[in-house]
């Protein structure tokens, strides 16, 4: 008899690859919990390494805690970054692979080394050598956005791409952990500011806060593996995830952070 979570995984995949959309996993009977959605999510994991993609590193989904109730999801997610996902900002960017997409503007952090669990999130910059601002084009395979959270957490954790502006080095002469707890951040499509956010939405501390976070999960998940060095970790939107469609010319601008606005066109 096959196994069921590998069954789950490779059904995921599927809808992935024909941009399809499924109905909730929840909405089973018995409905999945969190564990089971792990479970597959690391079953996905080595689908997808079986086919040649190779992860690059994570991203952290729901660590803004003012979009908790829109999407009834009401604690942070992880999922992983592939090569396959993942590209400098520059040329366009296409949707024809994505699913219901969504932008989000991210502060994104590549680790020097690994990470210990139970450290104070300003302790973590020292295992951080580069921090940039990126776009994460995030897709439901759920119609409508309807989901719970082990859905997402079974699904990719939402993610559809990553593009990335220029890294920049995290030196001692900055007071990173004091910069990245405290600015906002202004999003805007063709010209016209569509939100506003500030980093004090993630995790109510910014980025390190949201990497504390996962960090420690990790610790008490024994399927995961710890966070490694060169890894990249995406932390999550600093403003609502807004739907986009071919043509749209997005950018962001985190006030406050030695790092340039970034640009991203859709095609």
């Amino acid at each position: 008899m096959p196994d069921p979570t590998t069954a789950t995984a490779r059904h995921l995949l599927d809808a992935l690859d024909r941009r399809s959309q499924i109905a909730p996993l929840t909405d089973a009977d018995p409905p999945l919990d969190l564990a089971g959605a792990y479970r597959i999510a690391h079953a996905v994991t080595r689908l997808r390494h079986d086919r040649g993609e190779h992860s690059v590193g994570r991203k952290i989904g729901f660590t803004n805690c003012t979009i908790w109730d829109e999407y009834n999801v009401h604690a942070p997610i992880w999922g992983l970054v592939w090569d396959s996902t993942l590209a400098p900002l520059g040329e366009p960017a296409s949707l024809a692979g994505l699913v219901e997409p969504k932008i989000e503007p991210e502060l994104i952090l590549r680790l020097s080394r690994s990470p210990a669990p139970g450290q104070p999130p300003a302790n973590l910059i020292g295992c951080i050598d580069a921090v940039a601002f990126g776009f994460e084009l995030v897709q439901s395979l759920f119609p409508g956005w309807r989901f719970r959270a082990p859905d997402t957490v079974a699904a990719f954790g939402l993610h559809g791409a990553l593009r990335h502006g220029p890294w920049v080095t995290v030196d001692a002469a900055t007071d990173w952990p004091r910069l990245l707890s405290d600015f906002p951040v202004t999003l805007s499509c063709d010209g016209q500011v569509m939100d506003e956010g500030h980093s004090a939405n993630v995790m109510g501390g910014g980025p390190l806060a949201a990497l504390a976070h996962l960090v420690d999960l990790l610790a008490n998940d024994p399927d995961a593996p710890p966070l490694q060095a060169g890894e990249i970790i995406s932390t999550g939107t600093l403003t609502r995830a807004l739907p986009i469609k071919p043509g749209q010319t997005w950018t962001a601008e985190a006030h406050g952070l030695p790092l340039p606005p970034i640009t991203l066109t859709l095609s």
